[in-house]
């Protein structure tokens, strides 16, 4: 197949997330597979125009501001002629509308929708009109065939008026090779982390406040990622006279991503919302529990009581309570982690790779159909 994606950022973007990762880890071997895969996306300032990643053409127009008012003119002027079979948007942000493009059939790809939750992060002008952006999804895409990365994304597409047989959950993989549990590698006393973006959205504040409230002498709490709510947090923290005990990592490379995951007694995450949660997977992968907001996309990467806990969001106590009961049981700690490592290996990147080929291919195929007999 000849493979168009249409993403706001490839992986190498300095705001890169799990979007970006997510789409690489499928599309690159997709790509290894012998399919031809273009990205086209917005760059950022001195970065290279073009570029292979993965085994992917990556082509960057403009910046993250500018690329979704330049990407369809590209297209047209560039790479209409290409003929593509297919043009897989990935649905991230702000939707770029590339079913009114007059190109390819068009296939949704959806890791989340902010919805409501845009003004939990964004100023009210930017949050309205992310949320003014995302309302005509059921009428512009209309007749397109969707990809959710999880159960929850299904629902919420659905309820903005996408026909649920038109969806297609493909859950995400997660490296089970690299990430894995390492004898002697857990903290001797509690040791709780984040990993991700410092956002607003992501709820980090109420992780703080959570450590803040079980009252515990000796545990630690580890924030790793980067983001404009750092300050804020750390603001936070020295109010509520939390000192050495709360470290801030900023970002940091895999081998200390790894090192974190392992040596954490468990991955706290407080976001209301999330696609999935692959963190909560690499952390499960490490043999190491997950507490964690019971929140869309959230619930489904953590098991209640089996993989870690889910506290209700925003419930400061609860979130404390879970991380008390297991700073006091070091053997539950385990148990727990076992556990998650067995949950963690039901999921793997070539099974979501598999996955997405077969229902690309089968979109493909129908497409070609309907053209011959209309």
């Amino acid at each position: 197949m000849r493979l168009l994606l249409v993403n706001w950022q490839d992986r190498d973007n300095p705001q890169a997330g799990g979007a970006e990762i997510h789409l690489h880890e499928i599309f690159g071997r997709l790509a290894a597979r012998g399919h031809h895969v273009t990205l086209l996306c917005g760059g950022w300032p001195g970065c290279e125009p073009s570029t292979t990643l993965d085994g992917i053409r990556v082509i960057r127009v403009g910046t993250r501001h500018s690329f979704p008012f330049l990407a369809r003119r590209y297209y047209e002027r560039t790479l209409a002629s290409h003929q593509f079979d297919l043009l897989v948007e990935d649905v991230n942000k702000v939707p770029l509308y590339t079913a009114r493009w007059s190109g390819p059939p068009v296939v949704a790809l959806v890791p989340h929708l902010f919805g409501s939750t845009a003004f939990k992060e964004f100023s009210v002008p930017l949050a309205s009109a992310v949320w003014l952006a995302e309302r005509p999804l059921g009428r512009a895409y209309r007749g397109v065939p969707f990809q959710a990365i999880s159960m929850s994304t299904a629902a919420d597409l659905a309820h903005r008026g996408i026909p649920r047989a038109s969806v297609t959950v493909i859950y995400p993989g997660i490296d089970t090779v690299s990430y894995t549990p390492c004898d002697g590698t857990r903290a001797v006393e509690p040791v709780f982390a984040y990993l991700g973006r410092l956002k607003k959205y992501k709820g980090v504040h109420l992780v703080i406040r959570a450590f803040a409230a079980m009252h515990h002498p000796t545990a630690t709490l580890e924030i790793a990622g980067a983001g404009d709510y750092r300050p804020s947090l750390e603001r936070l923290a020295a109010s509520l006279d939390l000192g050495a005990r709360v470290r801030f990592l900023g970002r940091i490379d895999e081998s200390d991503k790894l090192a974190l995951l392992r040596r954490a007694w468990a991955l706290l995450l407080a976001s209301p919302k999330e696609g999935w949660g692959i963190t909560n997977l690499e952390a499960a992968a490490c043999g190491t529990p997950v507490i964690a907001s019971n929140s869309p996309g959230i619930r489904e990467s953590v098991r209640d009581a089996e993989t870690g806990f889910l506290v209700p969001h925003g419930e400061i106590k609860a979130m404390a309570t879970a991380m008390t009961q297991l700073a006091h049981d070091p053997a539950l700690v385990t148990t727990l982690g076992l556990q998650a490592r067995q949950f963690a290996e039901t999921f793997t990147w070539e099974r979501a790779a598999d996955e997405t080929e077969r229902h690309l291919d089968a979109v493909r195929v129908s497409a070609a159909s309907n053209m011959v007999h209309a």
